[in-house]
This record gives C-alpha cells, sequence and structure tokens, in this order.
C-alpha cells in the first residue's frame, strides 16, 4: 500500500506516521488489487482529526475521526475497515442492530426497560452484595472475544474514583469484566462460578441457529452444544441439595463437597441468530447498561484519564531503556532495576 501524508496545523512526528502506516496498512490485505491511503492529520479547537482515503479499483473509501488523541484518532478510522472487508449492506444490518436497542432504551418507560434493569442489576449486586467481577459466558465461538472488548467497554468507562463534579465516589463502581466461551469455561472456572466462596454474576450467550450445524452419529451437534447452555443456568439457580446427592447413593463423607447451593445470579441472552444486527443488538446492550451504571454513580463514563499517565511516563522512560543515561537516573529504584535487567541481557 503507498502512502500519501498530509499535515494541517500541525507536525507530525515519524513515529505517527509509522503508526498510522502499520494500523492503515493491514486493511491491505482485503483488496486484490494495489492500493493507495492518503492520510490527512489535523486539528481542531484542541482535538485531533485523522482523515483516512483509501484509493482501490477506481473506489474510494473515506472515514474522519475527531478524538483528543491522534492514536487514538488513526485506530477509529481504521476500525471503519468492518465497512470496506463486509460491504455496506451488511455494515449497515450492523448498525441497525445498534439503532434497535437505542430507541427500545430512549422510549420503553423504566420500569419496563430490560436494559435499564440489568443496569441497575449490576449496580445492586456491585454496592449492596459487594461484588467485584462480572463473567459473559458466549457459547458461540466467534464471540470468543466479545468478554475482552466489553473489558475495555465497561472498565475505561467506569472504573472511577471521582464523580463527573469532580467530587469523591460515595460507592464503588466499576466491575471487572472478564470470561472465556463456555465450552472452554465449562473445564476451567465453572468449578468457582458453582461453589466458589465468591458470588459473580454471569451473562450467558447463545442462539438458536448456528452457521456450521453438524451432527455426530445423529445427533445435533448444535442442540447438544445448547444443552449445556440451559444446564449451566439451571444448576447455578437452583443447585443441589443434600438429600438429592444421598439419594444418587453418595457416600456420606463427599456429601458435602457435591452440594450445590444454587441462587448464583446469571442472566440468558439467547438470540434467533448471530448475525450482524445482532451483534450490533448485543454491543449497544452493554453500551447502555454502562451508560445506566455510570449515570447512577454520578461518574463521566466517557473519559479515560487512568489511561493517560501510562502513556506520558512511557515517553519519559522509553529513552533510558538503551540510550539516555541522566533518562535512567531519573527513574525510581524498582524500575531502574528492571530497565538495568534489560539492559544486561537484551539480544540484538
Amino acid at each position: 500500500m503507498k502512502f500519501t501524508f498530509t499535515e494541517k496545523k500541525m507536525d507530525v512526528s515519524d513515529d505517527l506516521r509509522a503508526y498510522a502506516e502499520k494500523k492503515i496498512g493491514k486493511i491491505d490485505k482485503f483488496f486484490k488489487t494495489d492500493s493507495e491511503a492518503f492520510v490527512t492529520f489535523s486539528t481542531e479547537r484542541g482535538r485531533f482529526r485523522a482523515e483516512v482515503t483509501i484509493k482501490n479499483n477506481g473506489m474510494f473509501y473515506r472515514v474522519s475521526e475527531l478524538t483528543g488523541d491522534m492514536y487514538a484518532s488513526v485506530d477509529s478510522a481504521v476500525g471503519t475497515s468492518l465497512a470496506v472487508v463486509f460491504g455496506p449492506a451488511r455494515f449497515e444490518e450492523f448498525l441497525h442492530g445498534f439503532h434497535e436497542i437505542d430507541e427500545y432504551f430512549a422510549n420503553t418507560p423504566f420500569e419496563k426497560n430490560v436494559v435499564v434493569l440489568l443496569g441497575m442489576l449490576n449496580v445492586w449486586y456491585r454496592n449492596f452484595f459487594k461484588v467485584a467481577s462480572h463473567a459473559v459466558l458466549p457459547y458461540d465461538q466467534y464471540l470468543h472475544r466479545f468478554p475482552a472488548y466489553l473489558q475495555q467497554l465497561t472498565m475505561e468507562s467506569n472504573g472511577k474514583h471521582v464523580r463527573w463534579d469532580g467530587s469523591a465516589v460515595t460507592s464503588d463502581t466499576g466491575e471487572i469484566f472478564w470470561g472465556e466461551p463456555g465450552t472452554n469455561g465449562q473445564h476451567a472456572f465453572y468449578q468457582l462460578l458453582h461453589q466458589g466462596t465468591v458470588v459473580v454474576p454471569a451473562d450467558f450467550i447463545a442462539f438458536a441457529n448456528t452457521a456450521n450445524p453438524a451432527t455426530d452419529s445423529g445427533q445435533d451437534v448444535h442442540e447438544l452444544f445448547l444443552g449445556n447452555y440451559f444446564a449451566q443456568t439451571k444448576a447455578l439457580a437452583f443447585g443441589k441439595t443434600a438429600d438429592e446427592v444421598r439419594a444418587e447413593g453418595t457416600p456420606e463423607e463427599i456429601v458435602p463437597a457435591r452440594v450445590f447451593t444454587g441462587n448464583r445470579p446469571t442472566t440468558s441472552i439467547f438470540g434467533v441468530a448471530l448475525t450482524p444486527f445482532a451483534l450490533g443488538e448485543l454491543i449497544a446492550l452493554y453500551e447502555h447498561i454502562t451508560f445506566v451504571e455510570g449515570t447512577v454513580w454520578g461518574i463521566d463514563s466517557y473519559d479515560q484519564w487512568g489511561v493517560e499517565l501510562g502513556k506520558q511516563l512511557a515517553k519519559q522512560i522509553t529513552p533510558a531503556i538503551s540510550q539516555d543515561d541522566d533518562a535512567l537516573a531519573a527513574q525510581d529504584a524498582s524500575t531502574q532495576s528492571l530497565i538495568k535487567f534489560y539492559r544486561a541481557n537484551r539480544e540484538f
């Protein structure tokens, strides 16, 4: 991919150019012929805009993003490559899913609004039960990175100790979001969900239809898959009593280990099929849940100053790693030790 850079009202560093080439260059693999990228960097009222235009086979694809960080503007612009890769019809379907949840959230009375109720449930468990984490467990391999996406959405938005007006918060905020596809989780951390000493609210996500239907010895594999989806939420809800365990002929000394208390909170999200529309709905659902939580806690869910300090320090520390002894001397003792270890062991 050939690049042409233009600067307006700002000077662009070589590092930023290299970053843009690396990020935007990833799109090139989706084109069958050579493409050309025109990138314009500019500033508007203290914010940074990245405009990216890609020319390929006589077609032009253009996107523009304005953020508080030029690197973030580049990332956002590249995200629009989805429209290029999957085509405008699919991308429009994806956006329509967002819109459907937006309209539902805005126009449904709070007492009947599932999105609001889910947000309030999260606040309830966080503040009144002191629950610190929240599991998201998709029973669809195509959503295997969805919990990781939600980590950025939820924890960057609501991991705050200061309210929107600058005062200290008066309650716990934010949840630690985590998860894996159900087939992996069942053989890893579900033990803790069922019998651990901490309560972890969990969202189970599945779809009635699969893009990859298959049978094994006459058994519909997707139905076998869904059998586990239904079974886990039932087990977490109702558990298993000591009498039920004894009725199976279990020796008395191991009965306590096979008792499940139940009453573990779960939410089942069950859709027709994982389509672009359904994915848009899912993302919008969690966006609005995050907004509800932030509103109740009185925090600004739209800033992320917690990530800025690390970026600033990285700029100060990087010269010390291999070049600048004065910069190394300016670091704290722990950081100096780590950098010295690196210098002593780096194999060039």
